[in-house]
């Protein structure tokens, strides 16, 4: 029995590290949610730079992951003040009444280790539609300050009509269709929901091996060859 739990203990230990369902909080400072849109024959762009949320993900099976992500409609960028605050109306956004919008996804499709689809649920202006959201899973890796990310990126492109954003419709002079790409880099939390230290998971796991090779019983010695003789002829004189 304490064999097979030596055993067990060690099969635990070198399972990979990411075989655990891990959370990432989205990191506002690093996270964008941009937008393209024509205008009459050009196209515009801008950006709402504070995005908050989380994202649970699966490496083992992608199809259990899950994000849920906040738009702060108050960080819109364009390039252009007066644009912006004309965007904030209620001619537009009307983020007034309507500060923030929201993405909860309801499932995902990978079709790939790396990319699939997100389908779920935008609420914009105070109204919820369903969208689809091309995603990739651009990488993960050590931060400078003892922690670990990971970067995402998804697409996707809804009609602001859909959402009651419905100045200027088609053939005027804005698109109806815009295009919103996410860019998401997300830092991993431990199971205390505080940021994941890599230094503190390796001591931890260094911890773990030293204690297991402590468990370990010790290799049996190898009999000589003149002990091989000895118990030879003590068993044949009590023989």
């Amino acid at each position: 029995m304490k064999r097979t739990l030596i055993c067990l203990a060690g099969l635990l230990a070198a399972l990979p590290a990411w075989s655990e369902v891990e959370t990432y909080r989205i990191d506002p400072e690093h996270s964008f949610a941009n937008w393209e849109v024509r205008h009459i024959v050009a196209r515009v762009s801008g950006s709402f730079p504070a995005v908050s949320g989380s994202v649970v993900l699966d490496r083992d099976n992608l199809a259990r992951s899950r994000v849920e992500a906040t738009i702060d409609v108050a960080s819109l960028n364009s390039g252009h003040r007066k644009r912006d605050v004309h965007l904030w109306s209620d001619e537009f956004l009307d983020a007034r009444r309507y500060p923030e919008m929201r993405f909860e996804s309801t499932s995902v499709q990978p079709s790939g280790p790396d990319k699939g689809v997100i389908n779920g649920n935008l609420t914009l202006r105070g109204v919820t539609r369903p969208v689809k959201l091309a995603y990739q899973i651009l990488g993960f890796g050590n931060d400078p300050w003892d922690g670990y990310r990971a970067g995402l990126m998804a697409v996707t492109r809804i009609n602001r009509l859909d959402f009651g954003v419905s100045k200027f419709p088609e053939p005027g002079p804005i698109g109806n269709e815009v295009e919103i790409t996410l860019l998401v880099e997300g830092i991993k939390l431990g199971p205390d929901g505080k940021p994941f230290s890599v230094k503190k998971a390796a001591e931890e796991k260094a911890a773990a091996e030293k204690a297991k090779a402590t468990t370990q019983p010790a290799p049996a010695k190898e009999e000589s060859l003149e002990d091989q003789l000895k118990r030879q002829l003590l068993r044949g004189i009590f023989k």
